[in-house]
């Protein structure tokens, strides 16, 4: 498991940390997006990877 490491994912409307998540660096080199559920927005957004 060295190779995962922890991203965070924020909220692309609210700009709000919702989720972490792990990542292979070595494998995916690219940003990961992914449509979540924000609590704040209360509906399904696209959350992209974040700085730590």
């Amino acid at each position: 498991m060295s190779q995962d490491r922890l991203i965070k994912l924020n909220c692309g409307k609210c700009k709000r940390t919702n989720y972490w998540s792990s990542k292979n660096k070595k494998k995916v080199e690219r940003k990961i997006t992914l449509l979540k559920f924000c609590r704040w927005c209360k509906k399904r957004t696209e959350h992209k990877e974040s700085k730590k």
